[in-house]
């Protein structure tokens, strides 16, 4: 597909995502959603990006256009409006946020009427109406049928009373310091009010956005600066969160950066021992290190994996009826109460696990040690096919022999291919890596 990737519509603001095609998509997007409409009613939120002011207006403008009535509700978490779509009784739901990325970038991404992500075939049915002039044309209303907006600030509330409800009554965070860095972003707000409204001693880092600071040396993306904080105030954790809040980051006491595989590792186990872990079995994706399903495994947890992107993991808990899973990098998934990542929910399991054990962050939430990995991203002028590079299958070939884990693919948002080697042998591995990255850079940018 030209315009989705793995997670929406997402590009450098102004330019592929300008007023114009943003507008284009939104009616695109509503030609598909009025064919199940009930209520007639799209829900709009965005994160704090200064584009967001003209990709929301022009979003409305494209809806209202064919006739939907939309509801603005300003910067929220992109799982917030998962939420709020399906409790709004809403036909669907539009996220305007390009997650982690820089704040000269935007995206969309787009709910049901459920709140759940679209799969693949709804969004080849969006992109093959938005480049179809005659139906956009046809589509467009006049007088009384044109559709009308309207901004509403009070379903705030709703998402804060549902977040709360996902942490057990039984516990508190009364007497806990923790650390709050929410990235300049979507969660601002709505983060020190559930964890303050819980009982928590609340510290917050990066909660004055301006439009151009998101996730700018803050948040999930650098994680390294809410540590110093939480060994500088003896917090006992800290939690990061990108720019609309569904990638979590902890950091313990100690100030140091669990690892994503680690913290899915340690909640399945909680999880399984409360009995609400379905069939006993998690989510992760092929970037998972070999060693949380080897820690998983001796626990009775059987591991599925899926490919890389949160959308993927829902659609194997709806295929294999699972209710947990999530991504190293941070999107952790607890179906039982959120439709795509929450790192605020994920966040309030976390606390529940360590106040249920009453041991330290450090402790709980490294139960295993990882297998060597080595990543590595790189910039690419145009994404080749990889089974048309000349010595890119016989090179894996020979790499795989020695027992190394091997997984190459592009960025489905940025003009990036992602090399992950695993193995047990570290100098095997940067060896190998050597060798991958002059064939693929000869090969992509010669």
């Amino acid at each position: 597909m030209k315009l989705f990737g793995t997670d929406g519509v997402r590009g450098r603001a102004g330019k592929k995502l300008n007023a114009i095609n943003a507008m284009r998509l939104a009616m695109a997007a509503g030609i598909y959603f009025r064919k199940n409409s009930i209520n007639n009613k799209i829900i709009v939120g965005k994160d704090t990006r200064r584009s967001g002011y003209m990709i929301e207006n022009a979003i409305v403008s494209g809806l209202t256009a064919i006739g939907y009535d939309v509801r603005q509700i300003g910067p929220m978490p992109t799982p917030a409006i998962a939420f709020l779509t399906e409790d709004l009784r809403c036909d669907a739901g539009i996220m305007i946020s390009a997650s982690h990325n820089p704040y000269y970038d935007n995206g969309v991404k787009f709910f049901d009427a459920q709140g759940n992500k679209l799969n693949e075939e709804a969004e080849a049915e969006i992109e093959k109406i938005f480049y179809n002039d005659e139906l956009i044309e046809e589509n467009q209303k006049e007088e009384f049928k044109i559709g009308r907006s309207k901004r509403i600030d009070d379903v705030i509330g709703r998402y804060i009373v549902h977040i709360k409800n996902s942490f057990p009554k039984n516990l508190t965070l009364h007497n806990v310091r923790i650390v709050l860095d929410t990235a300049n972003g979507a969660a601002y707000k709505v983060a020190p009010t559930i964890f303050n409204e819980l009982g928590a001693d609340v510290v917050l880092l990066n909660a004055e956005p301006n439009g151009s600071n998101i996730n700018l040396n803050c948040g999930a993306l650098h994680p390294e600066n809410l540590g110093e904080q939480v060994r500088k105030l003896r917090a006992d954790i800290g939690f990061a969160f990108d720019g609309d809040a569904d990638r979590l980051v902890v950091v313990d006491e100690n100030g140091d950066v669990i690892h994503g595989d680690k913290l899915i590792g340690a909640l399945s186990v909680f999880l399984k021992n409360r009995k609400s872990l379905n069939k006993n079995s998690a989510v992760a994706t092929v970037m998972s290190n070999q060693a949380l399903e080897d820690y998983l495994n001796e626990n009775g947890i059987d591991l599925h994996r899926c490919n890389v992107g949160d959308k993927y993991i829902l659609e194997t808990f709806k295929k294999d009826g699972l209710n947990f899973g999530g991504e190293q990098s941070g999107h952790i998934i607890l179906s039982d109460f959120a439709k795509t990542g929450d790192a605020l929910v994920a966040a309030l399991a976390v606390m529940a696990n360590i106040l249920t054990k009453n041991e330290s962050a450090s402790k709980l939430l490294n139960p295993f040690d990882l297998y060597p990995q080595l990543q590595k991203n790189l910039s690419v002028g145009k994404k080749v096919p990889l089974e048309d590079i000349d010595g890119y299958a016989e090179l894996v070939k020979k790499i795989e022999k020695q027992n190394i884990r091997v997984l190459i693919r592009y960025s489905g948002t940025e003009n990036l291919l992602r090399i992950l080697l695993e193995g047990k042998d570290e100098s095997q591995l940067t060896k190998f890596m050597v060798e991958v990255e002059e064939l693929l850079r000869s090969r992509l940018n010669g």
